[in-house]
């Protein structure tokens, strides 16, 4: 109909809706790193298969990111969007299938049974049990694997036209020198998005995972202190699906080409034959001509360098991205709500600002070539000796009887306090015994018996006649409070927040400088091409490893592993010195390296009078 024609022929409308999407899309892929460790600990996975998982959406994006830039104004680029968008939706839909496919949560609690008290039996009975509860667990989690990675991988694919065709459309449709104005304001738009995710992750976090399954009476014996406690991950899951599915829908109604904005004389006709008269070249010659061109920027030094520079600092922004929920949680003993509370109010936003007023600082001072690497290396050392001082915020972990183990001269003690107690080998109710000292559940403290929180009926208030804690009270039997130990360290969590989110503002004041330093190195009608095999780098060394590495790194700082039937099953207790040093060791390796690449091109850029194209004009971007 006529009217639909009208109202949806506005490219204002488009710049609106793409906004939206793009809000949508980062604030699902935000979301759900809020909740990796939450998904960890509901179905025992490694920070290695985690850290995977989150960036296994790349892999669907890097492998059809060469068709895009093939298929350009050809294809009916808002529908394509529009069907991207739904892929999108139902992927998140798959995500948060294992939830309702696996059986409810279990943990290890004395109101429930017993089995986690100290039954004197004479003889020990440490073996693991291994009955048809713990291989169906197993089973939950090597299909939550499987069901992950495919709608990650879905997720990738639908999100390879979202960018590419959203900007080109703007730029072919929008008025005489507006383009930038609305580029910009997508972008801006969009920066909300991962705020927004890790703000809905600390809403979410706080309701207990099987709320759906038993109402929230369950959940009465935890708090959400507990290092037993799961939030509900799956929720934010159901709502960022939604939300995918209702921005995608109105790009099926934006026709496949618009008059051009301001001209009122432009119709459809007109601009459809002036598409058609460039060249037509096959896929087949296409993809022929791709390894060329793809080698021939290779082999520009100056682009190369530019882009490992970049690769470098995005493998930094992918290890926080991923892992600083964790991180501070270990470190600082806060909760999963919390910590997400802090990155979406205070990291993101700090990040939002230092990428603005970076572009100001572009625009403004007109940094030339020669000035950007320059501009670049001190920030990003200044940034760099901002997190020097938080190897040093942290302390150790709390004393346990788990790590105290490792030493064999303390094992007979240990040992011999629970040895006739029969505890489960796989029992995980962490428990903060009167001596100070952690233990892995109430067995393990030799603990008897209990007394219930007379508020609540469903939380215990202390463990008595523990046979392990009793030397410290001297008379009498030891007692153990549920939880662990108090960590030493919160009063650390907020100047840590404060110092990580002002070196990841001055670090991203680099970031428009060196992206419009990429596009100045690379010749006119290569420039779109660049841009596209930039992206294509950054997912491939960065953006697709840097979550497993890190992973990897955390994971070989872990002391005790949850074990069920010989398979690991997530890690209980971390050495946290030993994590914090590795973590940001490898983010300060990260940056040097890249300030090194940095450095070098500036001294690229002196020595070659064939760059000094400081005097360029840049074209709207």
């Amino acid at each position: 109909s006529l009217c639909k024609i009208t109202i949806f022929s506005s490219i204002k409308l488009f710049v609106l809706c793409h906004g939206l999407l793009q809000l949508t899309q980062l604030l699902h892929s935000s979301y759900f790193k809020s909740t990796i460790t939450t998904i960890e600990r509901r179905f025992g996975l490694s920070s290695f298969s985690s850290g995977t998982v989150s960036s296994l959406h790349e892999v669907g994006n890097t492998v059809l990111i060469v068709f895009v830039s093939y298929l350009g104004s050809r294809v009916h680029r808002p529908r394509l969007i529009g069907l991207g968008g739904l892929l999108m939706s139902i992927s998140a839909l798959i995500l948060a299938l294992p939830h309702f496919l696996s059986q409810s949560y279990v943990f290890d609690s004395v109101i429930h049974d017993r089995q986690d008290l100290c039954s004197l039996q004479g003889t020990s009975n440490m073996t693991e049990a291994c009955g048809k509860t713990e291989i169906k667990r197993i089973a939950d989690t090597n299909n939550l694997w499987l069901l992950m990675a495919i709608a990650q991988l879905l997720f990738g694919v639908g999100s390879v036209p979202i960018q590419p065709f959203g900007i080109s459309y703007v730029d072919d449709f929008a008025g005489r020198g507006n383009s930038p104005l609305y580029i910009a304001i997508l972008f801006a738009v969009s920066v909300f998005g991962p705020a927004f995710g890790f703000l809905l992750g600390s809403v979410m976090l706080r309701i207990y995972v099987d709320v759906d399954k038993t109402g929230s009476f369950t959940n009465a014996e935890l708090a959400p202190t507990d290092p037993r406690w799961v939030g509900a991950w799956w929720m934010g899951l159901l709502v960022s699906s939604a939300s995918l599915a209702l921005t995608s829908a109105p790009y099926f109604f934006f026709p496949r080409s618009m008059p051009l904005e301001d001209e009122v004389t432009g119709t459809e006709t007109d601009i459809l034959n002036e598409g058609s008269e460039k060249p037509e070249i096959s896929l087949l010659d296409f993809l022929k001509m791709f390894p060329r061109l793809f080698v021939r920027l290779l082999l520009s030094p100056l682009f190369l360098l530019l882009v490992l520079s970049q690769c470098c600092f995005s493998s930094v922004i992918a290890g926080l991205a991923t892992f600083l929920n964790k991180f501070l949680e270990r470190q600082y003993s806060t909760t999963a709500a919390y910590s997400s509370l802090l990155i979406g109010a205070v990291n993101l936003p700090s990040v939002a600002v230092g990428i603005l007023v970076g572009g100001v600082i572009m625009k403004r001072m007109g940094l030339s070539l020669k000035a950007i690497p320059r501009f670049s290396v001190v920030m990003l050392c200044i940034s760099v000796l901002l997190l020097i001082p938080l190897f040093f915020m942290g302390c150790p972990t709390q004393s346990l009887e788990t790590s105290l183990i490792i030493f064999s001269l303390l094992i007979r003690s240990l040992a011999n306090c629970y040895s006739n107690c029969s505890c489960p080998a796989n029992a995980f109710n962490p428990v903060c015994g009167s001596d100070d000292i952690e233990y892995l559940s109430p067995c393990h403290a030799g603990c008897k018996e209990y007394t219930k929180d007379p508020n609540n009926r469903f939380r215990v208030l202390e463990y008595t006649d523990c046979i392990c804690t009793a030397h410290s009270q001297g008379s009498g039997g030891g007692t153990a409070r549920p939880g662990p130990c108090p960590n030493q360290c919160p009063h650390f969590l907020l100047p840590v927040m404060f110092l990580i989110s002002l070196a990841a503002m001055i670090a991203s004041l680099t970031h428009n400088p060196i992206y419009m330093m990429v596009l100045r190195t690379v010749p006119h009608e290569e420039k779109s091409f660049a841009i596209g095999v930039q992206f294509l780098l950054l997912r491939v060394l960065a953006w697709l490893p840097a979550p497993a590495l890190f992973g990897m790194t955390i994971d070989s700082s872990c002391i005790w592993w949850k074990r069920i039937c010989g398979n690991r099953l997530g890690c209980g207790y971390y050495d946290n010195n030993i994590l914090r040093n590795r973590y940001l060791g490898l983010q300060v390796g990260f940056k040097m390296m890249g300030i090194f690449l940095l450095g070098l091109v500036g001294w690229k850029v002196q020595r070659t009078r064939e760059y000094n194209l400081g005097k360029r004009p840049d074209g709207p971007l």
